[in-house]
């Protein structure tokens, strides 16, 4: 190997005026044009060893031009990057090739700077020369590129959360470009229209949002195009169908809003829509509930004031009565012990079963709570069909039936207000029947007819 003297008269070819500083370059300053340049120069021999450094490297490391030299280059490395930086170092050495790499570099005061060291032979004919070192402070790149990567990362996670929030709405998501090319689907509005997000992207919308008229024949106005024109928020027309990928159409809702970026510049549309079966569904379902009880299916104590006032007005018309019937199961809490709650609830829509079909379709069979029921006979011309009824409920509800492997014999108690004899009012009817109705279950004082039944016998 070349002994140092002869390294670094190479190295002084490799750098002409590395010393000199009576050179038109240097002179100004009186100092060596290695020290006047800005970036950190080091020569090293083959094994890494320092053999000559400049002022900007003295300066990048807060080492002295004694310290560094015959110490390793890699001896200014942050500690948790030696051993990667000297791997590539090695990596080099044996392949001949030059050298770079990005390292943190430490001072003996602790401050650490971000570095890009390149490293190349002297004379690629004579590697044992040595190499030639450029080290150049990187920290504000850094700095920037953390701070971006910070950024990005920040964006992906805001992007992953949208994602997620918006694959878990109810609703079908799906915004357009300015030139009304599909840029994003959610879950739904893959399922809806039969398109995947990927296979959407990039395509026309009217290729993936394919809507039509209630006629399923005319096309509908494209709602994403009209938002972007109108600057504002749209609604598709009512009735509209979306026509899936497969031919399948399916009734929608939906609107349809321009999107604008920070400088409030439309950039695009935003459709956002739901299959309109769940809601007509949902709000049929509302409506029959509000009028309906939920267990038997007759018509709730709201219904049957609905039902008495149109009674009322026919009888008026036609100057007939109505016969309002109050009917209480007897000794109810002691059967719904013995069959339990679900038996209970079972007896209740038998029940409830009997008393319409002992009644005319025109008439009106309420359950007004809990064991109450209350039917009410529109048009009669006399308080005796009234009655006529009764016996026939009555008749009907005392047949046996058989649940959860017990026979019920139901006794019910009934109570008769007559309009316009026993008031002109639903609640004068109601509490007249209600008194009529408890006078008859004093008098009927009887033990619940419940047995259980032997074993084999079918259940209803």
């Amino acid at each position: 190997m070349k002994n140092k003297d002869q390294v670094m008269s190479h190295s002084r070819a490799f750098f002409p005026f590395a010393d000199d500083t009576k050179s038109y370059v240097a002179q100004s300053n009186s100092i060596p044009l290695g020290d006047a340049l800005p970036m950190g120069i080091l020569v090293t021999d083959r094994d890494g060893k320092c053999l000559y450094s400049n002022k900007a490297y003295q300066k990048l490391c807060g080492w002295s031009e004694e310290e560094i030299l015959g110490s390793l280059w890699s001896a200014v490395i942050h500690p948790h990057d030696q051993q990667e930086a000297f791997h590539h170092w090695i990596a080099a050495l044996a392949e001949l090739e030059p050298f770079m790499f990005e390292t943190r570099m430490q001072s003996p005061t602790g401050e650490v700077i971000w570095t890009r060291r390149n490293a190349a032979l002297l004379n690629e004919k004579l590697p044992d020369l040595g190499y030639v070192h450029t080290i150049e402070d990187i920290s504000v790149y850094k700095a920037h590129e953390e701070a971006r990567i910070k950024a990005e990362e920040q964006l992906s996670e805001e992007k992953d959360r949208a994602q997620v929030a918006l694959n878990s709405i109810g609703d079908a998501v799906l915004s357009t470009d300015i030139d009304g090319r599909v840029v994003y689907m959610n879950v739904v509005a893959e399922e809806l229209t039969g398109f995947s997000c990927k296979d959407a992207v990039g395509r026309p919308l009217s290729d993936v949002f394919h809507v039509v008229g209630a006629d399923g024949q005319k096309r509908v106005a494209d709602p994403a195009r009209r938002a972007i024109q109108s600057n504002s928020i749209v609604a598709l027309e009512a009735n509209a169908l979306l026509v899936a990928q497969d031919g399948s159409e399916v009734a929608i809702e939906d609107s349809a809003a321009p999107i604008r970026n920070r400088y409030g510049v439309v950039t695009g549309a935003v459709i956002v829509f739901h299959d309109a079966r769940f809601s007509r569904e949902a709000t049929t379902r509302m409506e029959y509930l509000a009028r309906h009880d939920a267990l038997t299916s007759l018509y709730n104590r709201n219904a049957f004031f609905e039902r008495f006032k149109q009674s009322l007005e026919l009888a008026r018309r036609h100057d007939k009565q109505i016969g309002l019937l109050f009917i209480d199961i007897d000794n109810f809490k002691t059967i719904n012990d013995w069959l339990g709650h679900d038996g209970g609830d079972r007896l209740l829509v038998d029940l409830a079963l009997k008393l319409k079909n002992s009644v005319r379709t025109t008439d009106t069979v309420c359950r007004y709570g809990g064991d109450e029921f209350v039917v009410l006979l529109g048009e009669i011309d006399q308080p005796g069909q009234a009655v006529a009824v009764t016996n026939k409920i009555r008749e009907t509800a005392n047949v046996p039936m058989v649940i959860n492997g017990y026979e019920v014999q139901l006794q019910i108690s009934i109570g008769v207000g007559v309009y316009p004899d026993d008031g002109a009012t639903a609640d004068e009817l109601l509490k007249k029947s209600d008194k009529a109705m408890y006078h008859t279950k004093l008098l009927n004082k009887k033990p619940a007819a419940v047995r259980a039944l032997p074993r084999g016998v079918s259940h209803q």
